[in-house]
């Protein structure tokens, strides 16, 4: 049976019992702790929480996962993998351990014929909770299981919670027996091998309290609404139905491993070191282009990180296999066409899939050759210093500039018998952020426990939008935290987070800005507004602080936004959407959004494209929205579902979790996207849209910047008043300008040219006299002295090089020179061989000189450079290196 039909069976057969069926999530986990989906019930983990009310009481999936905790083990083994799928099925306070185990049962022994996946009833053993009594007598009596083939584990191996308190409650896991070839018999408590858990159901029915492991927490006591939660892998049991040895050899693997032999020449067991380098490809691959799919795209931070990781392992297992041109186009093909049966959209989205993940393997096989080298010489330079260990220097080098990951440095080094410094690298890594990042953004959430929010949602519901249609408006205030913390009142001076009933507030999210204003209270309280944001789905938090006055939890109180702010958002939030669009007219699909941020008078838009944007295709990209904005489209928004939406042909942002009914704005013919945000009501009300530019924010990833309405005018005025200036300065029309200016620059150039030709051979005309002036110091010809300030480091290293020829070669000769060029000073020596063989070393000396300057320098035993920081010591520095001429002599 394939994998794609597996996954319709589960969720025909749960459909039919009354189950929603809720389609995967993304792999972009909508959870700030979480980088990646790593289990099934992550996307319905709210409903178990209590932070949102479930949709319906019975609910089914089968989620893409992501885990990578255990990559280094991918391939080593065959029963580690990164992305798998989780059926689930998911009762919330509806039925309970009886629906969940007979449930169970039913599906996996039913006959195929009559949509079940017809296992033998006598290869399947279930482990219960060690006191779970009631577990156990279902399966024995209500489903027939033998006692003997019912196990009692303990909390590690049969208790659930997710690591932190809230629910929890006993597993019941159902396993299959592949067979005494697979081990000893005795049951899953005895062989986890032969007996492979297929399915594992969880009875959350307690509450935990705080502890210090996943086995030790106090149980609170019952929930008030009991759940269901199970998890059924995919893969595993594809493995069973199709009949093989392990994951690798189910369908939707077996094909990439296959397409990899075919490009290789490299059979599937013809050693272990190759099947190990197989099974990685064909591992990470699939994950890649699921990734991709959900959109990620590599980078060097979060989720682009786990991408280029895994990516850049599969390229360098295809190199280690024997592969020397690109493979990734095969690999992604084959990937999608087997996914694809499961997943239609990577078959819709295969071009900009196909480009992401092309433009990774040609960056990365740029960068490998050269950085292999570079690993490489400094391996065997650990290895001539008697080392084992790289240092985390050389591994943040290869990271930094390479774009090697560290665990393929520590990969390679491994294979050469060096370990690596990972602490030393993590710190390089760790104050490279803390440059670059000067603050983290603690911004969204606060210092607030969220569970203060919750508390305001149960208690009062969600709160109402109306900025839609009003800028301000009535309200009451139904929550007050203060260091967040629920407070009954807040006084003037206070820093306070207020909870309305209703709002025109716009809470940040979707790219868009957050609302300013003001909240004034019938007893004359005045809170200046700040900052709105949504910690819970449903909660709107109006951040500021009392201006005027004490504001009470259930004051009535009347809500104003900054209408002046808000419209210069909501144009640039429209000038967003006809960006979007039009770049995806010229770019194709591909240029799919990526993120975006829409402030006053200004926005910017990031979007998927390999390469940079041409500068004409921008031009015609911004002369397109402009023409648009002459056309005065009225701009619409509708609710509808989320089938109704795509039908339309709305487009969606990667990222972004939609419910059930959607909200799609509408721009005449030109635009449609699934948006929560404001929006002009006309695109006439824009006025102008101005591109400034686009860059390279990371792997195939682009960002344009532009200004909207007023903002884009003063930024043309301005720039019209710079052009009348320079058509005043050049005496030119203003379409002269570019080849005049290039005029002058070229002259320029040239003269510039011949003043460094002009101070170079000047700087040579002092040869002979430095050669003529050499002292005697042991024997040895020392040429030293102080050039002219501002000599080039190269022109200085000519100079000392000439000075060295003009010397007798049969007579000891060393050349110190020294200059100081933009405020540090700097030195070459050299030597001739009939002093290099008195012992004495042009390295060596511009080491101590460089010191005595604050600074550092080396090279080779003929020629040496060195700079510092303290110019005034150039003297010292002289005397410094005859001292050791002189000690030479």
């Amino acid at each position: 049976m394939e994998s794609a039909e597996i996954r319709r069976r589960w969720l025909r057969f749960f459909e039919e019992r009354g189950h929603t069926v809720v389609p995967s999530a993304s792999l972009i986990a909508d959870d700030p702790t979480l980088l990646l989906v790593p289990a099934g019930m992550v996307p319905f983990k709210p409903y178990f929480l209590g932070e949102v009310k479930p949709p319906a009481p019975r609910a089914t999936s089968v989620q893409k996962c992501v885990r990578t905790p255990d990559i280094e083990e991918v391939g080593k083994t065959t029963r580690h993998g990164t992305f798998f799928q989780m059926c689930g099925n998911f009762s919330f306070g509806d039925y309970f351990k009886e629906g969940a185990i007979t449930y169970a049962w039913e599906l996996l022994t039913s006959s195929q014929e009559d949509g079940g996946y017809g296992l033998d009833p006598e290869k399947l053993w279930i482990t219960v909770y060690l006191d779970d009594d009631e577990a156990e007598r279902i399966w024995h009596e209500v489903v027939g299981v033998p006692k003997e083939r019912i196990q009692r584990l303990g909390k590690k191996e049969n208790y659930w919670s997710m690591g932190v308190p809230g629910p929890c409650g006993p597993c019941s896991e159902i396993n299959y027996d592949r067979g005494p070839e697979f081990g000893v018999e005795g049951g899953p408590a005895v062989n986890d091998e032969r007996y492979v858990e297929i399915w594992n159901l969880v009875f959350m029915q307690y509450e935990r309290g705080e502890g210090t492991s996943k086995e030790d927490f106090e149980i609170l006591g019952e929930l008030p609404s009991k759940n269901i939660d199970t998890g059924l892998g995919l893969e595993r049991l594809a493995m069973i139905l199709q009949g093989v040895q392990n994951m690798y050899e189910t369908d939707t693997l077996r094909v990439v491993i296959d397409k990899a032999t075919d490009l290789t020449g490299v059979a599937y067991g013809a050693g272990q070191d190759t099947d190990v380098s197989l099974r990685v490809v064909a591992d990470h691959m699939r994950t890649s282009v699921m990734l991709i799919g959900d959109g990620v795209t590599p980078g060097n931070e979060g989720r682009g990180y786990v991408l280029r990781r895994i990516m850049r392992r599969a390229i360098r297992n295809m190199r280690l296999l024997g592969a020397t041109e690109p493979v990734v186009a095969d690999l992604v093909d084959v990937v999608i066409k087997t996914m694809g049966q499961q997943y239609p959209e990577l078959i819709q989205d295969r071009k900009r899939i196909e480009t992401v993940a092309l433009a990774e393997e040609a960056a990365f096989l740029k960068t490998l050759k050269a950085g292999t080298n570079i690993l490489d010489t400094a391996v065997s330079e650990t290895k001539a210093a008697g080392g084992t260990v790289l240092s985390g220097d050389k591994a943040f080098l290869l990271h930094d500039t390479w774009g090697f990951p560290i665990d393929l440095t520590l990969e390679m080094a491994a294979e050469q018998g060096l370990s690596v410094d990972e602490s030393g690298f993590r710190r390089l890594m760790k104050e490279q952020r803390e440059r670059a990042k000067a603050d983290a953004q603690a911004k969204k959430h606060g210092h607030a426990d969220l569970s203060a929010y919750r508390e305001v949602a149960d208690a009062s519901g969600s709160t109402v939008f109306t900025g839609y249609t009003d800028t301000q408006g009535e309200a009451a205030v139904v929550g007050l935290l203060v260091d967040g913390v629920s407070s009954p009142a807040a006084h003037e001076g206070d820093e306070v987070e207020v909870v309305l009933d209703r709002t025109p507030f716009y809470a940040e999210g979707g790219g868009q800005l957050a609302d300013t204003g003001r909240i004034k209270t019938d007893t004359g309280a005045v809170i200046d507004v700040r900052d709105v944001q949504q910690p819970v789905p449903g909660v709107t938090v109006h951040k500021g602080s009392v201006q005027v006055g004490e504001i009470t939890v259930g004051s009535p109180a009347y809500a104003t936004i900054d209408v002046k702010r808000r419209r210069a958002i909501a144009r640039a939030h429209s000038a967003t959407h006809l960006t979007h669009q039009a770049l995806r007219d010229a770019l194709g699909p591909t240029a799919a959004q990526a993120g975006s941020e829409n402030s006053p008078g200004r926005f910017r838009f990031d979007f998927g494209s390999p390469t940079a944007v041409p500068g004409t295709v921008l031009t015609d990209v911004e002369q397109k929205i402009n023409e648009v904005l002459s056309r005065e489209l009225d701009v619409t928004a509708e609710v509808m579902s989320m089938d109704d939406a795509k039908k339309q042909g709305a487009i969606a942002e990667f990222g972004e979790k939609y419910g059930d009914r959607v909200r799609v704005v509408t721009i005449g013919d030109f635009s449609k996207e699934l948006c929560g945000g404001t929006h002009v009501h006309n695109t006439a009300q824009l006025g102008l849209v101005k591109l400034l530019g686009e860059s390279s924010i990371g792997s195939g990833v682009r960002r344009v910047e532009a200004l909207v309405g007023v903002d884009a005018y003063n930024f043309l005025a301005r720039e019209h008043t710079v052009v009348s200036q320079l058509t005043e300065l050049v005496k030119g029309r203003p379409e002269e300008l570019p080849e005049k200016i290039s005029g002058v620059l070229a002259k320029l150039k040239e003269a510039e040219k011949q003043i460094e030709q002009f101070r170079a051979e000047k700087v040579l005309q002092a040869a002979a006299g430095l050669a003529e002036g050499a002292k005697n110091v042991g024997g040895i010809a020392l040429a030293s002295g102080q050039v002219p300030d501002g000599t080039s480091a190269d022109d200085l290293r000519k100079l000392v090089l000439d000075v060295r020829g003009r010397i007798p070669s049969d007579r000891p000769a060393v050349v110190a020179l020294f200059s100081v060029a933009n405020g540090r000073p700097l030195t070459v020596i050299a030597t001739n061989e009939a002093a290099r063989e008195r012992g004495i070393k042009a390295g060596d000396l511009v080491r101590t000189a460089a010191k005595t300057l604050g600074g550092g320098g080396g090279g080779k035993p003929d020629v040496a450079q060195g700079g510092g920081q303290n110019a005034t010591a150039v003297p010292e520095a002289l005397e410094a290196v005859e001292r050791l001429v002189a000690q030479a002599g």
